[in-house]
């Protein structure tokens, strides 16, 4: 298994395939993706789960973190996460922040993320803001 580094042509084939798979690959893409870090778990040469991050000033969102249906509950996605918040908390970043469909809160808390303000409404899916202070 490794983390490493993806294409933006793969991760949107995982995004639709796990988060939105009745919807069109153009559905799937945000702004600025082309300039983000898109980070991938490997095993055996497959892509098991992902995570864009997006930097601006001293602060991280990822966005888009998914894994594989097939693969959920092997810890891929635990791994993915440890290995962002690892690989930041030596730098200039002072948070991590993500906005987390309601019923997965539970996930990042486990991670030492914080929910922040209110839930939101988007698409039709519950949302509330999660944060980890870095430095």
């Amino acid at each position: 298994m490794q983390i490493q580094e993806i294409p933006i042509e793969q991760v949107l084939v995982i995004r639709q395939e796990v988060m939105w798979p009745d919807k069109d690959l153009d559905f799937v893409k945000i702004p600025d993706d082309e300039s983000a870090i898109h980070l991938g778990v490997l095993v055996e040469g497959g892509i098991k789960s992902v995570i864009s991050l997006f930097k601006e000033h001293q602060s991280i969102q990822f966005r888009k973190f998914a894994t594989l249906v097939s693969e959920q509950g092997k810890g891929y996605g635990s791994i993915l996460l440890k290995h962002v918040f690892e690989q930041f908390s030596q730098s200039d970043i002072e948070q991590i922040w993500c906005h987390a469909r309601v019923p997965k809160a539970q996930f990042y808390e486990k991670f030492g993320m914080k929910k922040v303000g209110e839930t939101f409404l988007k698409n039709g899916i519950e949302y509330v803001k999660m944060e980890k202070r870095i430095s």
